[in-house]
């Protein structure tokens, strides 16, 4: 069991894949930083906001996966299909979903304001712009070719 547990955290692919998240995570809050001139530790852990850390982290899954199996590899393919995936929901399905939360907030706004409800707020920042997916992709294969 450690045996197998070692020989994980020793993959190359595993390393760059989570080196990959956690740099994009940082960067994300250093930006954060500079753009709302206040510290959110929340950041670290959050989804939505440049750059896209799913695409980052899928990208460099995929682009280390070649670098190590061969780009002509079925896993190779594999982790490929699924970083597309990833992508076009992080554009699609969780930014109308981001979308949909600010008008039910403003809505819930003002019926708080007129006093007809408590105030619930949902998260807004879920999904990803398109150029934040394609910062992080690009991001993702700078790391992945770094660390492999």
């Amino acid at each position: 069991m450690l045996r197998t547990i070692l020989a994980i955290v020793q993959n190359r692919i595993f390393l760059t894949t989570c080196l990959t998240w956690t740099i994009t995570q940082v960067l994300k809050l250093l930006i954060y930083i500079i753009k709302n001139k206040k510290i959110d530790f929340r950041i670290l852990v959050g989804t939505g906001g440049m750059p896209s850390s799913h695409s980052a982290t899928v990208v460099a899954l995929a682009t280390a996966v070649g670098r190590i199996e061969g780009f002509r590899s079925s896993i190779f393919i594999v982790t490929s299909i699924v970083a597309i995936i990833i992508m076009t929901d992080a554009i699609g399905v969780r930014r109308a979903a981001g979308e949909q939360a600010k008008i039910l907030n403003r809505m819930v706004d003002d019926l708080y304001r007129e006093g007809k409800i408590k105030e619930t707020r949902l998260k807004e920042l879920l999904g990803h712009t398109p150029i934040e997916v394609i910062i992080g992709a690009l991001f993702g294969i700078i790391v992945a070719v770094l660390c492999t």
